[in-house]
């Protein structure tokens, strides 16, 4: 058991439970994954985000 606090999506409170006691929805973690520079799915997620963004890729 890494991380025990959740944060309701929703309504924004935190709590220890799966399920938001205020709302009834889904709770999810409340720490941002860990961060690693050799991560070797960091190129596909980015991708991923910017054609569900639709943003375009920027100049270099």
């Amino acid at each position: 058991m890494r991380f025990r606090i959740r944060k309701c999506p929703k309504c924004g409170r935190y709590t220890l439970k799966e399920i938001c006691p205020a709302c009834g929805e889904k709770t999810k973690v409340a720490h941002p994954p860990r961060f690693s520079p050799e991560d070797p799915y960091g190129e596909y997620r980015r991708k991923l985000k910017r054609e569900l963004l639709g943003i375009g890729r920027r100049s270099e």
